[in-house]
């Protein structure tokens, strides 16, 4: 009889361990990540808000591949002769993303995503889960850098405003030039001090 009621003791309180395990881990599992604050965002996208849409798309995409990019980044440094068009039909058979392998045309870029790999997962993350607020960023910057007299027309791109959108894109649709810009300086007077760019 004492064995029994051991039993049936032990039995309980195992599940009530059990029980209390598994909610533990369904409470775990529904915490998400807390989103990004705009702030955060802003800091984050500075050093590439202004690149011309067609390339800031595939980079955004490609940060959602952070290890493909690793991958490419590695196969860029390989194969140092090799850019633009070239670069990208010689990766055509790898299972890259296509947007990872378009930015072997671009290897400066990618050595950059490479070697700030958390930067990366961190943009490639937020635009996953916060793809409206990554594009909120990416034009309130560009409304910075214009307001501050660094966002307009040259010779490589061509810089328009369309409804509340400010779009860049290349002077020439078949060469896309990478602004070089320093985020410290392009935007003016940075508006969030313990968010730098």
């Amino acid at each position: 009889m004492k064995t029994i009621r051991s039993i049936v003791l032990w039995w309980l309180a195992t599940s009530v361990l059990l029980v209390s395990a598994v909610g533990a881990q369904d409470n775990a599992a529904s915490k998400a990540p807390p989103p990004f604050t705009a702030q955060e965002l802003d800091s984050m996208l500075a050093p590439i808000a202004l690149y011309p849409d067609s390339l800031l798309s595939q980079v955004l995409m490609a940060a959602t591949y952070p290890l493909e990019v690793v991958q490419a980044a590695r196969w860029s440094k390989a194969n140092p002769k090799l850019s633009g068009d070239e670069a990208v039909k010689k990766v055509g058979n790898e299972s890259w993303d296509v947007s990872v392998m378009s930015l072997v045309a671009f290897p400066n870029v990618l050595e950059m995503m490479n070697e700030k790999l958390d930067w990366t997962q961190k943009i490639g993350d937020a635009f996953l889960g916060q793809q409206g607020e990554v594009m909120d960023s990416i034009q309130r910057l560009r409304k910075l850098a214009q307001n501050s007299g660094n966002l307009q027309s040259n010779e490589q791109q061509v810089v328009r405003s369309e409804a509340q959108s400010i779009i860049i894109e290349p002077a020439q649709p078949q060469v896309i030039y990478v602004p070089a810009y320093n985020p410290t300086v392009v935007y003016g007077a940075w508006p969030y001090p313990a968010y730098p760019p």
